[in-house]
């Protein structure tokens, strides 16, 4: 884009991040996602996820960062300025699908 059209605007890097990010949410079977200025909080198609265990286990991996709420919803609660939320939403899918395609693949 930016050798033929120019320096891309902020917008439209937000715009790219924001469809990446609902890429791979499809492949984590994140249904809704809401990221905040004070943290990130997912939930699941049909409050289930592929590999329940392996969830378990990767939320336990993460020493209290990750919380998984009593009404299904995946929570990692830190103030973050929007960069950081990007990153952080991104990071978080991306670990989520790695898990997803484990019980795929047994």
């Amino acid at each position: 884009f930016a050798d033929r059209f120019g320096p891309i605007p902020p917008e439209v890097e937000n715009l790219l991040q924001v469809v990446t990010i609902m890429g791979v949410c499809g492949d984590a079977g994140v249904v809704t996602l809401d990221a905040g200025p004070m943290g990130v909080v997912l939930s699941f198609r049909g409050n289930r996820f592929s590999n329940p265990a392996g969830l378990v286990a990767w939320v336990q991996g993460q020493k209290g960062a990750v919380k998984l709420r009593p009404d299904h919803k995946l929570a990692l609660l830190q103030e973050m300025d929007l960069p950081q939320r990007v990153k952080a939403a991104r990071n978080l899918l991306a670990a989520l699908a790695r898990v997803a395609r484990q019980a795929r693949a047994a």
